[in-house]
């Protein structure tokens, strides 16, 4: 199926950051390289990320900062951030994961590398939000509802695309049940708001909160 070139803008920094994921798994099973020697190409994936979502920037008409929005708009999109975190770090049942994750663990010889920590959160908090959201909620769910979807209104997505969307959005995180809820607070952010910056913002928090909790408990596991 041939993609549009705005549907290609969205596409391409989310293929990236899947491409590398791809390659680090390559590197620990096929070339047995160590965890903390992947963990070096994350900086290297996001700034790919983040160059190409530089690049296509004038495209995304959905970032644009919205006039109509309400304080009631964000504090719900906070709210919501901190809930999905919450659901987060307890939805951890065996049958609520699918496979393993090698996490990313920044320690060198016992001691924390904060550079490693630095790249890590300015990656899940400033980068992948906006990725994600892109692909995920502005691409892909309005997509499925219609393909001309620029010029669909989130408030008018199907059940169909929604729950697709969700679902993916499950099977793409190891804890799949807790990424399927998240996924549903999401697509219905920015279908209540109109606003892509509503899940931005939720995601975003969502991944802060988490980091902090990750770095304070040494819970790599769950990066």
């Amino acid at each position: 199926m041939m993609f549009e070139q705005h549907s290609w803008h969205r596409i391409a920094p989310f293929g990236a950051y899947v491409l590398f994921m791809l390659l680090e798994d390559a590197l620990l099973v096929l070339l047995d390289w160590d965890a903390n020697e992947v963990r070096l190409l994350y900086a290297v994936k996001i700034t790919v990320v983040a160059s190409l979502l530089w690049w296509f920037r004038s495209t995304y008409r959905e970032l644009q900062w919205p006039a109509g929005s309400t304080m009631r708009t964000w504090i719900v999109a906070i709210a919501a951030g901190i809930t999905v975190f919450i659901v987060w770090i307890n939805l951890t049942a065996d049958w609520m994961m699918m496979g393993g994750s090698v996490g990313f663990d920044p320690r060198e010889n016992g001691e924390i590398d904060w550079s490693f920590v630095a790249i890590r959160l300015i990656g899940a908090v400033l980068v992948v939000p906006v990725m994600e959201e892109l692909f995920w909620r502005s691409f892909l769910m309005r997509w499925l509802h219609r393909p001309n979807f620029l010029a669909v209104n989130p408030s008018q997505v199907g059940i169909k695309a929604f729950l697709i969307t969700a679902s993916l959005f499950a099977v793409a995180h190891n804890l799949w049940f807790a990424g399927l809820l998240a996924g549903v607070v999401y697509n219905l952010l920015y279908m209540r708001s109109g606003i892509l910056w509503s899940p931005i913002l939720a995601h975003a928090i969502t991944n802060a909160i988490l980091g902090i909790w990750i770095i304070a408990t040494n819970n790599w596991d769950f990066w």
